[in-house]
């Protein structure tokens, strides 16, 4: 039970560390092609794709969808709100502000879920507890500002990537600081 334990610990590492370069590579290609529609759309469209494509990657390597119902939602939750947004850029740009705001509502409680019941067995999920959390928060004041009268942009969307980018960073540091420690003893 403990090599399994060491295998998947590893293996949230990586997956952690893996999320956070892409959640960072996502916000510095949201700044530098903000002013640019169809690469804006293009990452506004990939961003809940890629969180369905991982959280459908862990959730497999940590039991099967079936041992994993949090993942299995999100990753059902991720793939129509990729659609969701496909539909609302052609309506505008408040429409996908708001289509993101509901997903990281969804996502983020998910993500509180599968973080608490992961606790237990590997440790160093308070993080991932917390980005659940105030990712439900970042999705209420996405929508409020999806009904508000300034224009949102990708840019509006940016910071809520860039604190997941922190939280997967440092749920990985401390999932590496606790395998030394182990290491040691």
């Amino acid at each position: 039970m403990q090599g399994h334990l060491s295998t998947q610990s590893a293996w949230l590492r990586s997956y952690y560390l893996g999320r956070a370069i892409f959640s960072i590579a996502w916000v510095a290609a949201a700044v530098l092609f903000s002013r640019q529609a169809g690469a804006a759309a293009f990452l506004l469209m990939i961003y809940p794709a890629w969180d369905a494509v991982a959280n459908l990657a862990d959730a497999r390597v940590n039991g099967g969808l079936i041992a994993n119902p949090s993942q299995t939602l999100n990753v059902a939750v991720s793939a129509i709100t990729t659609v969701a947004v496909i539909v609302a850029i052609g309506h505008s740009s408040y429409a996908v502000l708001a289509v993101f705001g509901v997903w990281a509502i969804l996502a983020g409680v998910l993500q509180l879920v599968t973080g608490a019941r992961r606790w237990r067995d590997y440790g160093a999920q308070w993080a991932m507890i917390l980005s659940g959390a105030q990712s439900a928060l970042a999705g209420g004041y996405m929508i409020s500002r999806s009904i508000g009268t300034a224009a949102p942009t990708i840019l509006d969307v940016a910071p809520y990537a860039g604190f997941g980018a922190f939280y997967f960073l440092l749920s990985a540091i401390w999932l590496v600081a606790r395998a030394q420690r182990s290491a040691r003893a």
